[in-house]
């Protein structure tokens, strides 16, 4: 699956978690990685350590809930390396509790930057990157099992998430003639600095304890344990190939057993 130096990936959130596994798997098999996260320090410090590690990336800092930074994004991403082939919409959060006690401040933020970013980061590849004017194009966005069945406590990510199956199968179905695939990764419960926070929540909302919280979450999965954030990149990686090319406007679980539709 290595692919030719010339294809470039743009990847969110990617300083950490699915995020950071996915910017290193795709430099890893080839791709020029230009990488975006909200904290400008953690994007210096990831993009250092990836080139110390021989792979070609640049980055930029970016706040997905803003137009104006996502048009600079992927006009510096275009600006350093010409084009853009794959995107990687991975920046998310988590939210939820008791949803009549959600304020709408916390509900607009969880959409705007699990779902509204997608359609912004999309819409800027398509035309600013100018992805759209090619026979060849991946779009790959992390959405979750959630964004397939109701989660407990977590309405506003559940809803986001299924926004972003949504929106993925529609682009798909009307991209299909142009060769550009759009496809979800909904993963289930995968060990990441996210995962350890909704732990925390779940564990204060029911007076309990983490490890408690976590117990009760691995015995939900058939193979007993959360998945890894490589091998969640392992899927991304596969969708971002040319082996690839006839799956589209699919949302496809790694989740462990989780999810099984």
């Amino acid at each position: 699956m290595t692919q030719p130096p010339s294809r470039v990936a743009l990847v969110t959130g990617a300083t950490s978690g699915i995020g950071l596994a996915a910017a290193r798997l795709l430099a890893t098999q080839g791709h020029r990685v230009f990488l975006g996260a909200r904290t400008e320090s953690d994007v210096i410090a990831t993009v250092k350590s990836l080139r110390n590690d021989g792979l070609e990336t640049e980055g930029q800092a970016l706040d997905v809930r803003d137009g104006t930074s996502v048009r600079s994004f992927v006009r510096a991403a275009v600006g350093t390396y010409g084009r853009i082939d794959v995107l990687v919409n991975n920046a998310g959060r988590s939210g939820g509790g008791v949803t009549a006690d959600i304020g709408d401040a916390l509900w607009d933020d969880v959409i705007d930057t699990n779902l509204n970013s997608v359609f912004r980061m999309t819409r800027e590849v398509l035309t600013t990157g100018g992805m759209r004017d090619r026979d060849r194009g991946r779009i790959i966005n992390v959405a979750s099992t959630a964004g397939k069945q109701g989660v407990v406590l977590g309405a506003p990510y559940s809803a986001s998430k299924h926004g972003v199956v949504g929106f993925t199968k529609a682009l798909g179905n009307e991209l299909a003639p142009t060769g550009i695939t759009v496809n979800a990764v909904c993963p289930g419960y995968v060990e990441t600095p996210m995962a350890q926070r909704v732990r925390q929540g779940y564990a204060a909302a029911y007076d309990t304890t983490e490890e408690a919280i976590l117990e009760k979450f691995q015995a939900k999965i058939p193979l007993g344990r959360y998945s890894t954030p490589e091998e969640v990149a392992g899927l991304i990686g596969y969708l971002a190939s040319d082996t690839a090319a006839s799956i589209t406007s699919q949302a496809l679980n790694v989740c462990g057993g989780l999810g099984n539709f």
